[in-house]
Order: structure tokens, then C-alpha cells, then sequence
């Protein structure tokens, strides 16, 4: 059998020395680490800012987010039933102050007028004869006056003759007969007399009567008077126009609604507008009015208006509810209340523009004034 040559094996070859290094010498152990005081500083410091951002704000200003945008709305309503006829604004239309909203139909009420015009011509007329009767009245009072006196002097003629006549009738001078004539003279013309006197107190009775009728129309004249000024304030009423100036809100007529006085029409939300913040009673300790605020409307975040403390109001909101607290009775619960505090904008521009009333907004009152580092609080 053949047999497979011996393989030869390669000589080793060893790997060259590496060089001798010097021995390193033993290093110190580590000392504490000071990374945790460093964070223990550090959330010092930051619990400081939070504190100083949180707290020291408190002993300057007052503020709450239970705090709305409010206005004197003005509310159109008519004051005379009619057909509305005209209608001039539409939903939020800007308006002037004066300027011409809504037209009732007017036909009814100048009708009116023209009546009321005609009555008090009738009542004058009437008034203007009862004072003409008055004269006539005092010169029928005169003229019975004169009567009396010639009756009067008659009846002192028939007893004249009638006691010349007595005198001389003992002696038969004259006859029976002349006598009973003058004592019949001298009886009629006293009955003349008392009849002059009773004719006289009727004439002043009819001039008495005829001065009460010029009272009496008088006072007819004053009442058509009356009655015309109702007519012409009636027909005035036919136009409604804007007191103040602002935008149109919550219309609620159209052209050829019949409406009648005391309803709603339509409002008109005035430019000037104000805040009412509810603070609590807790923080009403310092506040006064005419101390500075600053305003935060929640629409307009980045929006910040000044503004000052116009008054509080006298008196909680939970007085005033409609079912008030009646602390007397029941199981007592102590709550802080919240007061009503009016604040006025300090010039605040265009942003009336777009602020509205009803808007929740915050506010912060100043009792004191900030230190200058306190500048983000402005």
C-alpha cells in the first residue's frame, strides 16, 4: 500500500516581546458627591420663585374669575298698540344716539288728534259764550237794581198820600173812597217793591250760575287740552327712537307685527360698558373705590385692560336672591358670601369692539401698590 508523504509543520513563530511600562500608582478613594445639595438648592429655589409667584401677589392685589362683562342695556318697547309699519335696524345694526328704529302705523292716532283738535275748538267755543253771558247776566242784575229804586220811590209816594189822606179823613175832606184808593196804592207798590227785590236776587242768581258755567268751561277747555296732548303724544309714540348709542341685540319684530305696549322689540347694548366681579368678603378688607385694576377678558387672553373700583355694591348677592338665607332657622353652615364690585374701564379703546356684555373675564384690585419687581403682575 502507498502511504501519504509526512507533512512538515512550519516552524512557530512567537509573537515580539511588549515593552516593560512602569507601574501605575494607587489613586485616592472618592470623596461625597455634591450633585444632591446641588438639587436640594435648586428645588429651594424653585419652591422660593413658586411661593414668591403664588403668595406675595396676595398682599398687593385681590383677584377673582367670578367676574362678567355688564352694561345699562336699553330696552325698546312701544308704548302705543299698533301695526309696526317700518323697521330700520336688523340684528346687530350699529346705532346713533336719536337715530329712527321702528315706525308703528300712524292712521289711528292722527285720527285721533284731528279729533282731540276739534273737541278743544268746541270747548273753547262753549267757554267763550259762558263768559259773554256774564255781562249780560251783571246788566240784568243792574236793571232789576233800577226797578227797585222806581218801585221803591212809588211806595214812598203811596204812603206819603196815603197818610195825607188819613190825616184830613177824620174831618170828612175827603171822601172813603179816596182813602181805600190810597191804601190800595200804597199796598201795590209795596208789593211792586218786594217783587223788584225778588227779581234781583234772580238775576244774581243767573249771573252766579253764569260765572260757575265759565268755570265749568273752563275746566272742559283744559281737559281738551289734556286730550289733545295725549293725541299728539300718542302719535309721537308711532316713531320709536334709539336713547343712546350701541349695537341692536335679541330683535324679536318684523314688519306687520301687531305689538302692544310693554312688549320687547328689541335691545340696544350700549358702547359703555363695566365689569361686575363677585369678590369674597374675605377680600374686601382693603379694597376701595378708585383703586387701579387690571382686566383679563377669558375671549382674549392676550388681551389686559386697566380699569378702576367704581363702587361696591351695599350689600351680598345671596341677600338680594330671590329665596334669601334664612340663617335663623335649621342647621347653621357658615359660607363666605360674595360682594358685588362695579369697576369702570380705563380708556379702553377698540377692545369695546369685540368685548360684549355677559363675558367672563378676571380681575386683579390693587390695595397697595407693587414693588418694581413685582412688574409682571401689571
Amino acid at each position: 500500500m502507498n502511504q501519504a508523504p509526512p507533512v512538515e509543520k512550519p516552524p512557530e513563530t512567537r509573537a515580539p516581546a511588549a515593552p516593560s511600562q512602569p507601574p501605575t500608582p494607587p489613586t485616592a478613594a472618592p470623596g461625597p458627591s455634591r450633585r444632591p445639595l446641588l438639587f436640594a438648592l435648586l428645588g429651594l429655589v424653585v419652591i422660593a420663585v413658586i411661593a414668591l409667584y403664588f403668595l406675595v401677589p396676595v398682599f398687593y392685589g385681590k383677584e377673582t374669575d367670578d367676574a362678567y362683562v355688564e352694561a345699562h342695556v336699553v330696552s325698546i318697547i312701544p308704548k302705543v298698540p299698533a301695526y309696526v309699519q317700518k323697521l330700520y335696524v336688523d340684528d346687530n345694526s350699529p346705532v346713533t344716539a336719536g337715530e329712527l328704529l321702528v315706525e308703528l302705523d300712524p292712521r289711528d292716532y292722527a285720527v285721533a288728534l284731528s279729533q282731540a283738535r276739534a273737541n278743544l275748538a268746541n270747548a273753547e267755543g262753549k267757554l267763550q259764550e259762558a263768559r259773554d253771558q256774564i255781562p249780560v247776566a251783571d246788566a240784568e242784575v243792574a236793571r232789576q237794581r233800577a226797578e227797585l229804586d222806581v218801585a221803591q220811590a212809588n211806595a214812598r209816594l203811596a204812603d206819603a198820600n196815603l197818610s195825607r189822606l188819613l190825616s184830613v179823613s177824620d174831618i170828612r175832606a175827603v171822601s172813603t173812597e179816596r182813602v181805600d184808593e190810597g191804601k190800595a196804592a200804597a199796598a201795590s207798590n209795596r208789593a211792586t217793591v218786594v217783587a223788584s227785590q225778588v227779581r234781583i236776587e234772580a238775576a244774581q242768581a243767573q249771573a252766579k250760575l253764569a260765572r260757575s258755567q265759565a268755570v265749568t268751561a273752563e275746566a272742559a277747555v283744559e281737559q281738551a287740552r289734556a286730550a289733545l296732548a295725549q293725541a299728539e303724544l300718542n302719535l309721537s309714540y308711532t316713531k320709536i327712537y334709539a336713547t343712546e348709542a350701541g349695537s341692536v341685540a335679541r330683535k324679536s319684530v318684523e314688519p306687520g307685527n301687531f305689538v302692544q305696549p310693554g312688549q320687547l322689540l328689541l335691545s340696544v347694548v350700549p358702547q359703555r360698558l363695566y365689569v361686575i366681579a363677585n369678590y369674597k368678603e374675605t377680600q374686601l378688607t382693603d379694597v376701595r373705590p378708585g383703586q387701579p385694576v387690571t382686566i383679563r377678558v377669558d375671549a382674549f387672553p392676550d388681551l389686559r385692560l386697566r380699569g378702576h373700583v367704581d363702587s361696591i355694591q351695599r350689600g351680598t348677592g345671596s341677600r338680594f336672591a330671590l329665596l334669601p338665607p334664612e340663617n335663623a332657622t335649621g342647621n347653621f353652615v357658615k359660607v363666605v358670601q360674595r360682594v358685588p364690585v362695579k369697576i369702570e374701564f380705563d380708556n379702553p379703546g377698540e377692545a369695546l369692539r369685540w368685548i360684549s356684555p355677559g363675558m367672563s373675564v378676571e380681575t386683579r384690585i390693587f390695595v397697595r401698590k407693587p414693588p418694581a419687581w413685582l412688574g409682571f403682575l401689571n
